[in-house]
């Protein structure tokens, strides 16, 4: 399931910047996994050379660290379980994949803002409220009556 801060969490697992701490932290297997690659040729529309090499249709060949914030965050959401990622880091673009990585394992995020999770169901936490919602209007609505960002 999805749980999802808005705001700041105050929690010492919270990462602000997964950009860097990705950069930071990544096994080389993460990249060369199934799931990675996918999420890199749809959000960045790059392929997998190998774990240390991204062949960019924009950038030509780069370095594993410079694939996009996005791609890296959902990584991160992917492989650690022990941290809560900002997710702002991410694009509308990702919110299916997150919504994917969720229904494998429980996972909680942070947004500073509506993240477009699509109109189809879901399940959604509002970590800040404990109430769950399960379309965007029930999430806009919670999230805007509420005042959370």
């Amino acid at each position: 399931m999805l749980h999802i801060y808005y705001g700041e969490p105050d929690t010492p697992e919270y990462i602000f910047n997964p950009d860097v701490f990705f950069n930071n932290s990544y096994e080389e297997e993460w990249i060369t996994d199934p799931l990675s690659k996918e999420m890199i040729k749809d959000i960045d529309g790059s392929d997998v050379i190998g774990p240390r090499l991204i062949d960019s249709p924009f950038l030509g060949a780069i370095p594993t660290e410079r694939l996009s914030g996005g791609v890296k965050t959902l990584m991160l959401m992917n492989f650690d379980s022990e941290h809560i990622f900002n997710a702002s880091a991410c694009g509308d673009n990702c919110a299916s994949w997150i919504l994917k990585i969720a229904q494998k394992k429980d996972l909680t995020i942070r947004l500073g803002y509506l993240m477009d999770f699509g109109s189809d169901n879901f399940d959604i936490e509002i970590v800040n409220l404990h109430q769950t919602v399960h379309t965007m209007k029930e999430l806009n609505e919670a999230v805007l009556d509420n005042h959370l960002l």
